[in-house]
Order: structure tokens, then C-alpha cells, then sequence
């Protein structure tokens, strides 16, 4: 996870992590054990462990998105509360959230909306079929300052960029110190983008 400077206490969730994977740590000494003593398939304990640590970094993840964000954005509750509904709806979304560095000049601007950030009309934009769902939403402190804006793409493979929406989170993180969410239409999944990585924070 890359540094960032915030005002967030990581100690409660440095704890959790630990004891998380102590417990992962326990799973897999259980696994060489059996592998030892017993004849039998493993994968679906491999399964389980896969779970587990996914399961890990989506929280974590989770932490340090609201860490990012909340010096920037009084209305985390609203973009989180959006990106849930959004996930287990399986609707497509891009949101850039502007933090130090201004945006204006990398992405080519869209529809100016000049609306407070609340999750029904973040809900609204994306839903499938609406005139302004496709491209990114632009927030900058607590106002929606745009719609179907168009991200530089970025050109790196793998990590779970899968799709243009991904792509154009990578490739604006990759430019600025933006924090920028997407939700895949075809998985639900969640993910932000920061420093040119993905994230996942919401893994149906």
C-alpha cells in the first residue's frame, strides 16, 4: 500500500491485520500438517486460504481509502453508502475525487452538474441507460463538479485492470495524487485506484 500522509490511527487496524493473519499463519500449519500425515485433495483449504487474505485486504483497503479521503470529502458516508449499492447492483461507475493536485487540465471535462455529493444522484448518474453514466464523475470537496468526463487511460497490464474504467482510474492515479473509485458492471467488484495500483474494497 503506498504512504500517504493522513490523520487516521493505524494502530486498531495494524492490529486487526495481525491477528488476521496469525489466524492465516495457523490455517497453513494445519495444511502442511494434513499434507504430512493424510492422502487427501487440498484445494479447497487453498480455496479457503485465498479467501482469507482477500478478505484481509479488502478491509484493509477499505481503512485506508477512508483515510485518503476524509481530509478531502465531509460526505465519505454518501460516496461509500454509493459504491455498496452501486457493487451489489453490478453498475458500472467511475469517481475521481480530488485531492491536492488539481484535475482541470487532465481529463477532458464533461457535463458540469455543480451539485452536493449524495449517494441518490451518485446513484442516478450510473444507472444503466442514463445520458450521463458513461465516462467519470469529478468530485472536488463535497460537490459533484461534473459528469462524463473522459480519463487518460493508462497503458500497464495486469494488477486487475481489466477494462477501460480501470484503465482510466490507473492512468489518472498514475498523473496525479487523485483517488479515483470504479465498479465493474460485469463482477460488482470495487476497487480505487492510487499511485498507478488497484485496490479492491468491496468484493461481492
Amino acid at each position: 500500500m503506498p504512504t500517504s500522509s493522513t490523520n487516521c490511527d493505524f494502530s486498531p487496524m495494524k492490529k486487526i491485520i495481525k491477528d488476521d493473519i496469525q489466524q492465516m499463519i495457523s490455517k497453513l500449519d494445519k495444511i502442511c500438517n494434513i499434507l504430512d500425515n493424510e492422502d487427501q485433495c487440498l484445494l479447497g483449504e487453498f480455496e479457503n486460504i485465498k479467501k482469507d487474505f482477500l478478505r484481509i485486504e479488502t478491509s484493509a483497503a477499505t481503512f485506508y481509502l477512508n483515510c485518503y479521503l476524509s481530509p478531502f470529502i465531509e460526505r465519505y458516508s454518501d460516496l461509500s453508502l454509493t459504491i455498496q449499492s452501486l457493487s451489489d447492483r453490478r453498475h458500472g461507475a467511475l469517481i475521481a475525487v480530488e485531492r491536492s493536485d488539481p484535475l482541470d487540465s487532465l481529463l477532458q471535462t464533461g457535463i458540469p452538474i455543480g451539485a452536493p455529493v449524495t449517494h441518490s444522484l451518485l446513484e442516478s448518474i450510473f444507472y444503466p441507460g442514463s445520458p450521463l453514466h458513461d465516462g467519470a464523475v469529478l468530485i472536488r470537496a463535497n460537490q459533484i463538479v461534473s459528469a462524463k468526463n473522459i480519463l487518460p487511460l493508462t497503458s500497464a497490464q495486469g494488477n486487475g485492470i481489466t477494462g477501460t474504467r480501470h484503465r482510466a482510474a490507473v492512468g489518472l492515479s498514475e498523473m496525479s495524487d487523485a483517488i479515483v473509485l470504479v465498479v465493474s458492471e460485469e463482477t460488482g467488484r470495487a476497487s480505487f485506484a492510487n499511485k498507478g495500483y488497484l485496490y479492491p474494497v468491496i468484493s461481492p
